[in-house]
């Protein structure tokens, strides 16, 4: 019986690239990756050189708005609008984005006279945003431009254009948009932010609508976690001391501590739960003495406008689970205790 002849592989079995050719591809991997980071800083670059008088008049239209900024745009630039839009809604200015497609099949009627519209198109060329126009006019809102080329369909048809010029993308092959996105991107963060620095948005403001976000937490006041009214415990200080331990007790909430008032209604101590454990540890259980005998004299105390944040830190460096909040005239308004802070996730 013969045995089957066994022929060689045709296949050419590749050989794993060498460890200098590996550290010749990651070289060149990092070297063009921070070739694009230069094409987009090139870009954001000169957009900047680009600004002047259509960047002023673009700011003096959006801040005399008295309807909504309306962003649009399609595809990478919608994405960008979409953004911008909540940028401005996130530090109070009336925004919302219009997608160019659904527009012009009904959602126009977003659109309404008094309305200021930011139209992003990097060709300005896009057929949905340049059939708009017409219609945009006929409501009586004004347009504004941040586009590629300045003398586009779009920049032709609207009020302001904010030409960033036309720049090569960071592709290798030319096409994928990436320096012209981030130079789009940055001009409309320089739009939100000047519009914002000249109408003077407080943090107040900012916290009011991030009520959930680290960000608004950063800004909360005392006022907004401190217990206050029926939640406040106060007690005289010529109280007997049990009168003390029932106020805490009863009072919603049971924050574990009273402050304590001269008869003028002024904070001259606090007395906590931490001090009547003391008290029964060295056997002084009478509980007929006055509080001030054994509350704590001079205690740290916060401000209604303070940042909660402020009352954190202090609560963490005395140690205390408690803070009394004091009005102007040093009376207490308000009680805050770490469990507030805990609820607010402050700490």
């Amino acid at each position: 019986m013969r045995r089957p002849v066994t022929r060689p592989s045709s296949r050419v079995r590749s050989r794993p690239p060498s460890s200098r050719r590996r550290a010749a591809q990651r070289t060149d991997a990092l070297a063009y990756a921070r070739g694009v980071l230069d094409a987009e800083a090139a870009a954001i670059l000169g957009a900047k050189g680009r600004l002047g008088a259509s960047f002023i008049r673009a700011l003096e239209l959006m801040r005399a708005c008295e309807g909504h900024i309306v962003v649009t745009g399609l595809g990478k630039p919608g994405f960008i609008a979409q953004k911008l839009s909540a940028t401005l809604a996130s530090t109070g200015v009336p925004s919302l984005y219009l997608h160019p497609s659904e527009a012009l099949h009904g959602d126009l009627g977003r659109v309404s006279r008094g309305d200021v519209v930011l139209a992003l198109s990097n060709s300005g060329s896009t057929e949905e945003l340049v059939r708009l126009l017409p219609s945009l006019r006929r409501l009586g809102a004004q347009v504004i431009a941040i586009t590629g080329d300045g003398d586009s369909p779009l920049a032709r048809g609207s009020d302001v254009v904010l030409d960033v010029g036309a720049i090569p993308e960071a592709c290798p092959l030319g096409l994928v948009p990436t320096a012209s996105s981030a130079a789009l991107h940055a001009v409309s963060d320089a739009l939100a932010m000047t519009l914002l620095k000249t109408r003077q948005f407080s943090s107040e403001e900012y916290a009011a609508l991030h009520p959930g976000g680290k960000l608004g937490r950063s800004v909360m006041r005392v006022l907004e976690v401190m217990r206050a009214g029926q939640a406040n415990p106060v007690v005289r200080a010529d109280a007997p001391l049990h009168e003390a331990v029932v106020v805490m007790t009863n009072t919603p909430g049971r924050p574990g501590a009273t402050n304590v008032i001269d008869a003028a209604g002024r904070l001259v101590g606090i007395f906590t739960d931490g001090d009547l454990r003391r008290m029964v540890e060295r056997g002084k259980t009478d509980f007929t003495m006055p509080v001030s005998a054994v509350m704590g004299h001079h205690p740290r105390c916060v401000s209604p406008e303070d940042l909660a944040l402020t009352a954190a830190a202090l609560m963490r460096e005395a140690h205390v689970d408690q803070l009394p909040v004091v009005n102007a005239e040093g009376h207490p308004v308000g009680l805050i205790d770490v469990q507030d802070l805990l609820a607010a996730r402050l700490i």
